[in-house]
C-alpha cells in the first residue's frame, strides 16, 4: 500500500519497500507539518455541530471569546471571533449547555486543535430555563425588579406609545380595545418581536420613546408628542420565540425607562424577565389596553352619579347651616348690652391700673430709701483707699532700696575688676611696654627690627632706645592723650 503525497516537498512513503533499501526521507519543518495537519483537520471537519457545557469563558480586549466545551469525559477548546460573537443568539456564560456550529481547526503556536464557533444556541428548553433563572437572580440582585423602582401608570394618558410589530394582530387588538374603552393618541414604534435582531430593536424603541423631550419634538413629518405610558406587546409563543424579552438589554431598558411601562408579552401563563422590570404587567396585549385607559362610558356614569351626590350633599349642607344660623341668631345679645358690658369692663381696668401705678411707685421709693442707707460717704471711701495705698507701697519702697543697693555693689565690683585688668597694673609688676615713636605697641621682634627707635614704657615713665646703636633723639613727654591711646592699644 502506497500513500499519495500530501505536500509538494513531502516524500512518498511506502509500506512495500524493505527498510534496508528505503531512502532516508527529507525532514519536514515544524511549520510545514503544522500546515499539513491544519489542512487535513479543516477539510475533514469544515462543518460540525457540537453539544457541550461552556467552561472558562473569557472575553479578550479585542472582542474575541475564548472558552471550552466539555462533557463528562472530554474537553474541546473553542473560540468565537468578534464579528461572530456580536451575532450569537444567546449570551454565553459558564455552565450553560449549548449546541455550537462551526469548524475544527488547529493552533500551530501551541500544537492544539480548537473549534471556531459561528453560531450558538441553548441545548434544549432545560438549558434555557436554567439560563433564565440565573439571569433573573442576577438582575434581581442588582435591584432591577425592586417594587421601589416601579412608577404609577397614569389614570388617563393623553399619548400611548406601543412597541410591537406593525403587521401583526397585536397592534390591531390594542387599537380596537382602546377605541372601545377610551380613544387615545397612539404612537407605534415598529420592531421585530422574534429573532436575533428583536432584543436590540425593542431596547432601542424603549430608549427612543424616552429620548423624546417632555414638551414634544418637531419633526419634518409633524409634531411628535412624548408618550405618557408605554406598552411593549407581543402574542404568545414558545420559550424560544419569547427569548428576546429575557435578554438583559431589553430588561435594563425597561427598568431605566422614565416613562411608565406596561409589559404584555405572550399569554397569561407566559412570564418573561421584562414582566419583572416593567411598572405593570398585563396578561395579554388586550389586557394592556384595558390597564392603560378606563372605560369612557363608565367614567361618564360615575361623573353623573358623583354630580348628583354632590348636589344633594350641598343642599343638605346649606339647610343645616341655615338652621344653625337661625339658632345662633336667637342667642345673640343686643348692641346696647354689648356696649354696656364693655364700658363696665373698661372702668374696671382703669381702676385696677391706677392702683397698680400707686403700688409700683411706693415699692420703688422703699427700695431707694433702703439703698441710700447702705451707701457710704465719699470722704470715708477716699480715706480707706489712701490707707490701702500706703500699706501697699511700703513693701515696694523696701524692694526699690534693695535693688539700688545691689546695683551699686555690682557696679563697684565691676570697676575694681576693670582696674585690675589695666596694663598699668601689669607694668607695676616689672613688665615693659614697647612702643613705636608713633605710640603703637610692638609685639614681635620682627616688628622691632623695622624701627630705628623704640619707646620703652615703665611704670614710672617712658625711655627711648635705639635699635641701631646710634644716638637717639629726645622723646617728648607723653600727653594724657598718648597715654590713653597706649592704654587702649
Amino acid at each position: 500500500m502506497t500513500t499519495k503525497p500530501l505536500f509538494m516537498n513531502t516524500p512518498v512513503l511506502t509500506q512495500d519497500t524493505p527498510p534496508a533499501a528505503e531512502k532516508p526521507a527529507e525532514p519536514l519543518s515544524v511549520t510545514a507539518l503544522s500546515l499539513v495537519l491544519k489542512t487535513l483537520v479543516e477539510k475533514s471537519f469544515a462543518d460540525v455541530r457540537v453539544k457541550g457545557e461552556i467552561s472558562g469563558l473569557k472575553k479578550a480586549a479585542s472582542g474575541h471569546l475564548y472558552f471550552a466545551l466539555k462533557d463528562e469525559e472530554s474537553v474541546l477548546d473553542g473560540v468565537c471571533w468578534r464579528g461572530g460573537a456580536s451575532r450569537l443568539g444567546i449570551v454565553p456564560q459558564d455552565g450553560l449547555e449549548v449546541v455550537c456550529t462551526g469548524k475544527i481547526t488547529t493552533y500551530p503556536g501551541r500544537s492544539k486543535y480548537q473549534m471556531v464557533v459561528e453560531t450558538m444556541e441553548a441545548a434544549g428548553v432545560g438549558a434555557l430555563l436554567k439560563l433564565l433563572e440565573e439571569r433573573r437572580q442576577k438582575l434581581e440582585a442588582e435591584g432591577l425588579f425592586s417594587p421601589a423602582r416601579k412608577k404609577p401608570v397614569p389614570f388617563l394618558p393623553e399619548v400611548i406609545g406601543v412597541v410591537t410589530s406593525p403587521t401583526g394582530a397585536v397592534i390591531r387588538d390594542i387599537m380596537h380595545r382602546l377605541n372601545d374603552r377610551f380613544p387615545r393618541h397612539v404612537l407605534l414604534w415598529p420592531s421585530l418581536m422574534q429573532g436575533e435582531e428583536a432584543a436590540q430593536q425593542v431596547a432601542a424603541a424603549i430608549k427612543g420613546f424616552n429620548a423624546i423631550p417632555k414638551e414634544g419634538l418637531q419633526t419634518p413629518d409633524g409634531f411628535l408628542p412624548r408618550p405618557d405610558v408605554l406598552i411593549v406587546a407581543r402574542g404568545g409563543g414558545s420559550l424560544e420565540d419569547l427569548w428576546a424579552f429575557n435578554e438583559e438589554i431589553v430588561v435594563r431598558a425597561a427598568a431605566e425607562s422614565e416613562i411608565p411601562l406596561i409589559s404584555a408579552v405572550g399569554h397569561e401563563t407566559d412570564t418573561t424577565l421584562i414582566d419583572y422590570a416593567a411598572d405593570l404587567r398585563a396578561p395579554t396585549p388586550t389586557g394592556a389596553a384595558k390597564k392603560a385607559v378606563p372605560v369612557r362610558q363608565e367614567l361618564q356614569m360615575q361623573l353623573t352619579e358623583i354630580e348628583l351626590r354632590l348636589q344633594r350633599a350641598a343642599d343638605r349642607l346649606f339647610k343645616e347651616q341655615e338652621n344653625i344660623l337661625s339658632g345662633l341668631s336667637r342667642g345673640l345679645p343686643t348692641l346696647d348690652q354689648i356696649v354696656s358690658e364693655q364700658t363696665q369692663r373698661l372702668d374696671d381696668r382703669t381702676e385696677r391700673m391706677e392702683n397698680a401705678f400707686k403700688t409700683f411707685f411706693q415699692n420703688k421709693k422703699s427700695e431707694l430709701d433702703t439703698t441710700a442707707l447702705r451707701l457710704t460717704r465719699p470722704d470715708v471711701v477716699l480715706e480707706r483707699c489712701q490707707n490701702r495705698l500706703i500699706q501697699a507701697s511700703l513693701p515696694l519702697q523696701g524692694q526699690i532700696k534693695s535693688f539700688i543697693t545691689q546695683a551699686e555693689n555690682r557696679f563697684q565690683t565691676a570697676a575694681r575688676l576693670l582696674e585690675s585688668f589695666s596694663y598699668e597694673r601689669i607694668l607695676e609688676r616689672g613688665f615693659i611696654l614697647a612702643l613705636t615713636p608713633q605710640g603703637k605697641p610692638v609685639t614681635t621682634a620682627v616688628q622691632a627690627k623695622t624701627h630705628s627707635d623704640l619707646v620703652l614704657k615703665f611704670t614710672d615713665g617712658p625711655v627711648t632706645v635705639s635699635t641701631t646703636g646710634k644716638p637717639h633723639k629726645t622723646v617728648k613727654k607723653q600727653t594724657p592723650d598718648d597715654e590713653k591711646q597706649g592704654r587702649l592699644l
